[in-house]
């Protein structure tokens, strides 16, 4: 059978497939899927490198590094599709990234670890920190376009300005919740990490004295060269995207929303599962959450300032219907993890939201500039 590693090592060949693709014109789809698939193992080896690096730098520098380049891959595919004037499929990426982080991964991590054990537990205070993060994340998103529905006559430039501050709050307060966590409340966070066993510990990359062992150069290489390749990578996905939707019958909102943040996250969360069906839910619900927060706190307003500095019109006044999509997310998530407690049947109802979501946006009539 298959293990994670050897599947990962396999989806590299789809690499030099999805460049050749390119070169000798295969067409839009098979550039589009190969891309995909290519970038997969590509997010998981940036993902092991930075845990690596993190381990010499130590748990301050580490952590902040680890919080910087969590959704690396994320960043690169939207910074691409942001500078080739993809700003609908950005913003459906945000949007596909956060619910997929919150039903998605969650919800099978307590499936799976709820199968195997009846009930796990995790913080519940930080349970509610995250949730008052998340809902000020909905709140900051839903602001924009709640000013532009409401008022006749508001002109892009000053919707951009709105976003642009929004945004640097946003980035203050993502630094106020890695101070929070690395700092000043360390111990409510290191609570899950003090029941994991020494063999955890090192297969987690949070031993101390792994230090000593790690080629840092070797894994600040292997950072390069990964984030080069899924510049190139994302560069082909982004270019024959709206082509390929188009053949594959798919719009680019269910593309943006469903199968982009998958495939930039499909290690990660991998990983989440993995750690629930050891028991270890602290951790596995840092992942998800914490991932989602990354997005909503720190991706999109870099995304948006990225834009206003490139001279892309980037802003936060999303679609409603995404913006109805993240709000049912937060809500059934929080509702979820508030009592720190969990089982395999809240694993499910997570899940059937996100079925019923990614069926919504499937159906979704086409929108102009969207396609």
């Amino acid at each position: 059978m298959l293990n994670l590693n050897t599947l990962l090592s396999l989806l590299l060949l789809f690499i030099p497939v999805s460049i050749a693709a390119h070169f000798l014109e295969w067409g839009a789809p098979v550039i589009f899927i190969t891309s995909c698939l290519g970038i997969i193992p590509l997010a998981a080896w940036m993902g092991t490198a930075t845990e690596e690096i993190a381990v010499v730098l130590g748990p301050s520098l580490g952590g902040l590094l680890n919080a910087t380049f969590g959704n690396a891959t994320e960043l690169i595919i939207a910074l691409v599709a942001l500078n080739a004037g993809l700003t609908d499929v950005v913003k459906a990426s945000i949007t596909g990234s956060i619910i997929g982080n919150l039903l998605l991964v969650m919800g099978f991590s307590m499936l799976l670890g709820g199968l195997r054990y009846k009930e796990q537990e995790f913080q519940p205070i930080v349970a509610r920190v995250n949730a008052s993060s998340m809902n000020l994340a909905v709140i900051a998103i839903l602001l924009p376009t709640a000013v532009d529905y409401t008022s006749s006559g508001i002109d892009e430039p000053t919707v951009q300005k709105l976003s642009v501050a929004v945004a640097i709050v946003l980035i203050l307060v993502y630094g106020l919740t890695l101070l929070f966590s690395m700092k000043t409340h360390t111990y409510l966070y290191d609570v899950g990490l003090a029941e994991l066993t020494p063999g955890e510990l090192a297969e987690a990359n949070l031993a101390p004295d792994n230090q000593e062992k790690v080629n840092l150069w070797l894994w600040v290489g292997v950072l390069l060269g990964c984030t080069l390749l899924v510049a190139v990578e994302s560069e082909l996905l982004v270019d024959s995207l709206e082509e390929a939707t188009a053949k594959l019958g798919l719009t680019a909102l269910f593309t943006g929303v469903i199968l982009v943040p998958i495939i930039g996250n499909a290690a990660e969360h991998a990983t989440a599962v993995t750690v629930a069906m050891k028991d270890k839910m602290d951790l596995s619900v840092s992942v998800a959450v914490g991932s989602s927060l990354q997005i909503a706190l720190f991706v999109a307003p870099v995304l948006v300032i990225a834009g206003w500095v490139l001279g892309k019109p980037m802003d936060l006044d999303f679609n409603p219907f995404e913006l109805v999509a993240v709000s049912v997310a937060v809500l059934i998530a929080n509702s979820i993890s508030s009592d720190g407690r969990s089982n395999w049947l809240e694993g499910t109802l997570l899940l059937a939201a996100y079925v019923v979501l990614g069926f919504a946006f499937y159906f979704h009539p086409v929108i102009p500039g969207i396609g």
